[in-house]
């Protein structure tokens, strides 16, 4: 349990900081590429409001709106472009390649009979050499396009994401790592209040073992002196009753204090049917059904003395909880691909539709509010059985149909 808290902790953390990296990263180039978008667009509208061309004769008024007030206007001569014109005929009149070299004519040509036959008014376009904005105007029976060479403006923005990416990537890694070292000291207040807690219930189990032992004794000498009465039998229950508790809870402790068990594969079903014997008769002689079916030579990866712990937990529930004269059933198939494999121990419980199942395994957890001493139980047997799937690296759930409870476990079967 203290692993999967150091894990959950670690897996916690980093995905923070990836959602902060993606946030603020993807913002900062968000923001590039936006400008770099409304540059090119601005650049593009000069350039129709001019007849294609940058030159001397540009409303500097103009340009400043568009760009801000600290743009200079020199700066407007480092962009690559051309320009092609059409009559309304679709006949190309003019041309002006004299601000671009890496394009021949007759690829400013293609690429301008292209967009025009389009009828789009703004978009881009690739050629071998590079990518193009392009955009036309129609003025007076002749449309002017003009295109430009937008990788340069682009490039700013590329070699932000790929600076983000590489500085982004390096400093997750590197936080998981200083995570993984430290993160053994971070959890370890919780390891040791753990510790403490699992250790005072196994003294206290042992200390209170000692006045029941004596309890115990005393009522057997009280009976043998006086015989039987109503409260010697009642003494005898209650003791009897609470050193199961303590039993229950030692139990528990000592399960949370082993960090691994010693898993194999074992022949799950012939377990499961040994089991589901020995309640056969318990059963039937409550006036309750048993209904079982259980797949044969069913091998899973798991510890035998928990596994069959496992199915007397699931089938005690069941019995203890299953209506008068109601059914209880043992399932226990493989699925079509044999993927999987789930046992399913169900009993038919009327009373269980509104029950928060959420709780099931929840220490002293008991789905009878009255805790009526008629149910016989302490709420623990189900959170044991809840740290022994997960020790066999299982999955238990619970759900209710037709008014019956069940209980699933899934293992992986081994072929």
């Amino acid at each position: 349990m203290i692993q999967k808290i150091r894990y959950r902790f670690i897996y916690m953390s980093t995905i923070a900081l990836f959602i902060v990296l993606v946030t603020l990263i993807g913002s900062i180039v968000g923001v590039s590429y936006y400008r770099a978008k409304q540059q090119i667009n601005n650049v593009l509208i000069i350039l129709l409001q001019n007849n294609g061309k940058i030159n001397s004769q540009i409303n500097t008024q103009n340009v400043r709106k568009r760009f801000g007030p600290t743009f200079n206007q020199e700066s407007l001569y480092q962009y690559r472009y051309f320009s092609v014109t059409f009559n309304s005929k679709g006949e190309q009149i003019a041309m002006d390649n004299s601000h671009i070299v890496s394009v021949p004519s007759r690829t400013i040509s293609s690429l301008g009979r292209q967009v025009f036959k389009s009828g789009q008014k703004i978009g881009s376009v690739r050629s071998v050499v590079s990518s193009y904005a392009y955009k036309s105007l129609k003025k007076n029976g002749k449309t002017t396009i003009v295109f430009l060479d937008q990788s340069v403006i682009m490039e700013s923005t590329n070699n932000i994401m790929k600076i983000g990416l590489i500085l982004g990537m390096t400093s997750l890694v590197l936080f998981t790592l200083i995570l993984i070292a430290v993160s053994r000291r971070v959890i370890r207040p919780i390891v040791l209040a753990d510790k403490r807690q699992r250790e005072f219930v196994t003294n206290a189990g042992h200390e209170l073992k000692t006045p029941l032992s004596i309890i115990k004794a005393n009522n057997e000498l009280q009976e043998m002196i006086t015989g039987k009465t109503e409260w010697t039998t009642s003494n005898d229950q209650q003791v009897n009753r609470l050193t199961r508790l303590i039993n229950n809870l030692i139990s528990l402790a000592r399960m949370e204090e082993e960090q691994q068990l010693n898993l194999s594969v074992i022949e799950a079903s012939e377990i499961l049917e040994r089991a589901t014997n020995s309640f056969k008769s318990v059963i039937t002689q409550e006036n309750k059904k048993l209904s079982v079916n259980i797949s044969s030579d069913i091998r899973v990866f798991a510890e035998e003395n928990g596994f069959l712990e496992l199915c007397n937990i699931l089938l005690d529930n069941a019995n203890k909880y299953c209506d008068d004269g109601g059914t209880v059933s043992v399932t226990w198939v493989p699925d079509k691909k044999l993927k999987k494999v789930t046992l399913m121990v169900g009993n038919t419980y009327a009373k269980g539709k509104n029950s928060d199942y959420n709780k099931f395994f929840e220490r002293f957890y008991r789905d009878d509010k009255s805790r009526n001493s008629a149910k016989k139980g302490f709420g623990i047997g189900l959170s044991m059985a809840a740290r022994l799937v997960d020790a066999f690296n299982g999955k238990i759930g619970v759900s209710y149909q037709k008014e019956t409870i069940y209980f699933n476990v899934t293992f992986k079967p081994v072929r």
